[in-house]
C-alpha cells in the first residue's frame, strides 16, 4: 500500500506546516520589550525632576564660574564679561589674599570633616552595640537616641546657639557657675572656641543616623558567632573586634561616605548658629563661598569655588569607592 502527499498549488498558503511556536516569538518579545521599558518609564518623572531640580543649575553655575558675574550684572547676567579661567586661577593662588582665605577655610573644613565623621561613627556604633542585647526600656532608650536626628536642623540649631551664649547660656552657667571648671563665662560663638562649639552641635545632631544605620547592620550577625566567641573564652573586647566590626565593615563603609559628605558639605549648622559672617576659626568652605557669592557680590569667583569644591568630591569620593571596592575584593579572596 502506497500513499502519497499531494503538493501545495502555487498561490496557495499551507495552513497546516505553521508552528504555535513561530506566532508565540514576536508576542514573547513584545511583553520583554514591555517588561523591560516599564521601569524606566516610571523613573522619567523622577529623572525629569532630577534634572531641573539638580543637573541645570549645576550646568548654570559652571557657566557662571568662567563670567565676571559682580553686582553690576545682576539685572543681566548675559552682559558679563567671559574671563575664561581667570576666577579659578585666582581661586588658587594661595599667594593672593583670596587663594589664602580658601585654602585658610579649606583646612578648617577637613579638620572639622575628620572630627565630625569620627566622632558621630565611634558614638554611634557604641551606642548600638549597648543597645544589642535586650533590656527591659531598650525601645525607649532607641527612640531617645533619635530625636535629635528627628528634629528639624534650625530648631536644633538655634537651640544650641541659645544655650552657647555668653551671658545667659546655660553651657556657661554649668561650666562656669556650678562645675567652675572655668575662670570667667566663655565666648562659645566668637573666637577660637567656635569651632569646638560647632564640632559639638555637628556631633549632637548626626550620630543618631550613625546609629541607626549600625544597629541595622547588627541585625544581620549571627548570635551564633557571639555564643561561640563566648564558649571558646572570648570576652566583650575580643568579640567586638573579632565579630562586630569585621561584619560591619560594608555597613561602615557607605556610612563613613555618607557622613563625609554630608558634613564636608554642612551649610544648614554654621549659617543658623553663627549666621552669615562665621568666625575665622569655624569658616568652613560652604559659608565662605557663600560669603564670596552673596555678600562681596562675586558670583564668577563663588561659582568657580563651588566647582573646585565638586571636583575635590567627586575625586575623594571616586578614591575612596576605588579603595574599598578593592579591600573588598582581597577579602573575598
Amino acid at each position: 500500500m502506497t500513499t502519497t502527499t499531494a503538493s501545495a498549488r502555487p498561490g496557495e498558503r499551507t495552513v497546516g506546516n505553521s508552528s504555535p511556536g513561530a506566532a508565540r516569538g514576536p508576542r514573547r518579545r513584545t511583553g520583554r520589550i514591555r517588561r523591560i521599558g516599564l521601569p524606566y518609564l516610571l523613573l522619567l518623572p523622577a529623572l525629569a525632576l532630577e534634572l531641573l531640580v539638580h543637573l541645570v543649575p549645576m550646568v548654570i553655575g559652571i557657566v557662571m564660574s568662567f563670567k565676571e558675574l559682580t553686582q553690576f550684572y545682576i539685572r543681566d547676567w548675559s552682559l558679563a564679561p567671559w574671563t575664561g579661567v581667570d576666577n579659578y586661577r585666582m581661586s588658587v593662588d594661595f599667594d593672593a589674599p583670596v587663594g589664602q582665605a580658601l585654602l585658610d577655610s579649606f583646612l578648617i573644613t577637613c579638620a572639622f570633616t575628620v572630627l565630625s565623621v569620627g566622632l558621630c561613627w565611634f558614638v554611634g556604633t557604641a551606642a548600638a552595640i549597648c543597645m544589642q542585647d535586650a533590656f527591659r526600656g531598650r525601645g525607649l532608650l532607641r527612640a531617645l537616641f533619635l530625636v535629635p536626628y528627628a528634629l528639624p536642623v534650625y530648631a536644633a540649631v538655634i537651640t544650641w546657639a541659645f544655650m552657647f551664649q555668653h551671658d545667659n547660656g546655660l553651657v556657661n552657667h554649668v561650666l562656669h557657675d556650678q562645675l567652675g571648671l572655668t575662670d570667667t563665662p566663655s565666648f562659645w560663638l566668637i573666637g577660637d572656641n567656635s569651632f569646638i562649639a560647632l564640632l559639638v552641635v555637628s556631633v549632637w545632631k548626626g550620630w543618631p543616623f550613625a546609629f541607626l544605620i549600625v544597629m541595622a547592620g547588627l541585625q544581620n550577625i549571627p548570635r551564633d558567632l557571639y555564643e561561640a566567641a563566648a564558649l571558646d573564652g572570648a570576652g566583650v573586647r575580643q568579640q567586638i573586634r573579632r565579630i562586630t566590626l569585621p561584619s560591619l565593615r560594608p555597613v561602615n563603609q557607605v556610612l563613613v561616605l555618607v557622613l563625609f559628605l554630608w558634613t564636608f558639605n554642612d551649610f544648614n549648622t554654621p549659617y543658623v548658629l553663627f549666621g552669615k559672617a562665621a568666625p575665622a576659626a569655624a569658616d568652613l568652605i560652604s559659608i565662605h563661598i557663600y560669603q564670596s557669592s552673596f555678600v562681596t557680590w562675586n558670583f564668577g569667583a563663588g561659582s568657580a569655588m563651588s566647582v573646585l569644591l565638586l571636583l575635590f568630591l567627586l575625586v575623594v569620593t571616586g578614591v575612596y569607592l576605588l579603595l574599598t571596592s578593592r579591600g573588598r575584593r582581597s577579602t573575598h579572596a
